[in-house]
């Protein structure tokens, strides 16, 4: 994997944890070469993540829609930085850029672009990894919730493997580096029952 979108809060949240984790897969990033392509801002713990690949010695790619540029939340010292139209484009960028997925915390646009990338796996849009940095338990509800899905058959027990969960960016990194997607039928309604 050459390149990893991270996806996380432009808030640092609460934890102090959130941040240190942040700046941990920044640092494990740019240790293993790999580059980062994320939202393009400053604040929160998308710029922990920033900043800890560019210190260590990393490549930093942002993409920012121009509105939130406006608003003076743009990074300014990245490797790359791509100034778009709209947020459709900034993620189709984002995903065309990338060879893995990670989201860390973050709210409601972190975790729409997390299940968005979770279903152009699910249907074959892309073959790459796709996983979550579960911070002190912040995202097992969602967890639980994906697999209420599983149970309730509106999702594959396959395609709920597709989002690898570990606590530690090297144990995530690691998991990506040995990834091979999975290769099942997406509906479930069309198997005998």
């Amino acid at each position: 994997m050459k390149s990893c979108c991270v996806f996380c809060g432009s808030s640092p949240g609460r934890s102090p944890r959130y941040r240190q984790c942040a700046e941990s897969l920044g640092r494990e990033l740019a240790a293993r070469d790999i580059r980062l392509i994320y939202g393009g801002a400053e604040v929160g713990l998308m710029g922990a993540v920033a900043d800890s690949v560019l210190a260590a010695g990393g490549e930093a790619v942002g993409v920012i829609p121009r509105a939130l540029a406006a608003k003076e939340v743009m990074h300014h010292g990245l490797t790359e930085l791509h100034l778009v139209d709209s947020m459709h484009e900034r993620k189709s960028m984002m995903s065309g850029l990338a060879e893995g997925f990670i989201a860390l915390p973050g709210g409601m646009g972190t975790m729409e672009e997390l299940l968005e990338t979770l279903t152009w796996a699910q249907l074959g849009v892309h073959a790459w990894p796709c996983g979550l940095l579960d911070v002190d338990g912040y995202y097992r509800p969602l967890l639980e919730m994906l697999d209420r899905a599983v149970e309730a058959r509106f999702l594959r027990p396959e395609h709920r493997e597709l989002l690898m969960v570990e606590s530690e960016p090297e144990a995530l990194l690691d998991r990506f580096a040995g990834y091979s997607p999975v290769q099942v039928k997406k509906w479930l309604d069309r198997e005998a029952t």
